[in-house]
């Protein structure tokens, strides 16, 4: 949701219009949505609308591939889109472009909607009443370096660690997060790193700073399937993932059982 609202908003330079709506969609209502490759099911649809300027029809088709962006140079990594496309994916969802050049452009995003039978209704009633008898203490401490591209995920990240008190040191690309790390002399308890990355990514980042300090603790963010992430990396590499998108409870817990304490 972010990163399609930030890419309105840079579409809309001279102002314009936002909206956000969410709708359910039947079984029924699937199969005449004009979309032939959504199979019929239950979704929720989620739908951003700007009045910018439009993509062009012969770059519409290449939106979602990594590192490609209609933006000048130096204003976006390309980046944004394609991890808007690996969240959908990994979630059985879909998500279709409609764009008109000085008309504005719509994404519609189609997740498959949880229906809970009675069985999921008791097993979260007993999750509930065990994490309410045992709160889990997500408070911990240690440095931590923590490199993300897309601003926006890094701040809130950020904040959520040193609110749970730990020392973070930030980094907006892999070639940042190199130097960081080499003025701290290595004295780093957990490394922190986006995958997908301009120039230097996640896994080369992991590799250059490992070849100084083989034990460093890792945990990677990625939007993309665990699966298809750990066939893209040295089968030797020890490390941890947590999946996009993730809730600061999620984090700080992920965060603490891999710092340790």
């Amino acid at each position: 949701m972010i990163n399609l609202a930030v890419n309105a908003r840079d579409a809309m330079a001279q102002g314009g219009t936002l909206e956000i709506s969410s709708a359910n969609i039947s079984r029924a209502a699937s199969g005449n949505l004009g979309h032939d490759l959504i199979k019929w099911d239950e979704y929720v649809m989620v739908e951003i609308r700007d009045t910018g300027k439009g993509i062009k029809k012969e770059d519409l088709g290449r939106i979602f591939e990594p590192f490609f962006t209609t933006k000048q140079q130096g204003t976006g990594t390309g980046l944004g889109l394609s991890t808007v496309f690996g969240i959908v994916k990994q979630t059985g969802g879909y998500i279709f472009p409609v764009s008109e050049v000085d008309v504005g452009t719509t994404f519609s995003i189609y997740l498959p909607r949880y229906i809970p039978i009675a069985v999921d209704v008791a097993a979260a009633d007993v999750d509930r009443d065990d994490e309410d008898a045992r709160p889990k203490d997500l408070t911990g401490k240690g440095k931590i370096l923590l490199v993300e591209d897309e601003e926006a995920v890094r701040m809130f990240a950020a904040r959520a660690l040193h609110n749970k008190g730990y020392t973070v040191l930030e980094a907006d690309c892999g070639e940042a997060a190199l130097e960081c790390f080499n003025d701290q002399n290595g004295d780093i308890d957990l490394l922190v790193s986006d995958e997908v990355m301009p120039q230097m990514d996640g896994p080369t980042l992991v590799r250059e700073v490992r070849a100084q300090h083989p034990d460093l603790k890792v945990l990677f963010i990625s939007g993309y399937a665990e699966d298809a992430f750990r066939r893209n990396l040295d089968p030797d590499s020890d490390f941890e993932l947590l999946p996009k998108p993730f809730s600061l409870k999620q984090l700080a817990g992920r965060v603490k059982d891999v710092i340790g304490g």
